[in-house]
């Protein structure tokens, strides 16, 4: 496995709408932590799930960045997006939810033991508006399977 991670400052704030959509590569890969930080002082509440359907055509998707050696692998696989043609829909249940008062720097760390949270092949992951929310900063770490 080798593991990447991304920081990302989300742009949609409308409720019931995806925030941040974690794209999986071919192989798929574990989520091992997601790091939400307030970068607005608007009182603010987002769950964390698998969308009943996955966005269509993101607009530039980013590429997570290597931590390490990369063992001879290309680039990594896993991607972040903030916006798409068609966005994701709303996950049926959420792994986590938070709610942050109006304070900049408000902040939840949820990490997944183990392997972490599988994000199965070409699937994704969301971090959705529950609220009329403030932007995030969002920093994750993943492990993808070689």
């Amino acid at each position: 496995m080798i593991r990447t991670s991304i920081a990302r400052r989300t742009t949609n704030v409308t409720s019931g709408q995806a925030a941040l959509e974690i794209l999986a590569g071919t192989k798929g890969c574990f989520l091992r932590e997601l790091h939400i930080i307030l970068a607005a002082a608007t009182a603010s509440t987002y769950g964390f799930g698998r969308p009943a359907a996955k966005g269509i055509t993101p607009t530039t998707p980013v590429t997570n960045l290597l931590e390490g050696p990369g063992f001879g692998v290309k680039v990594a696989e896993v991607k972040t997006a903030l916006a798409w043609g068609t966005g994701p829909t709303i996950p049926s249940e959420f792994y986590r939810r938070v709610g942050f008062p109006a304070t900049i720097a408000s902040f939840v760390l949820w990490e997944f033991p183990g392997q972490g949270l599988f994000i199965p092949a070409n699937g994704s992951m969301v971090i959705w508006n529950l609220a009329l929310n403030g932007v995030v900063d969002a920093n994750l770490v993943t492990e993808e399977l070689l």
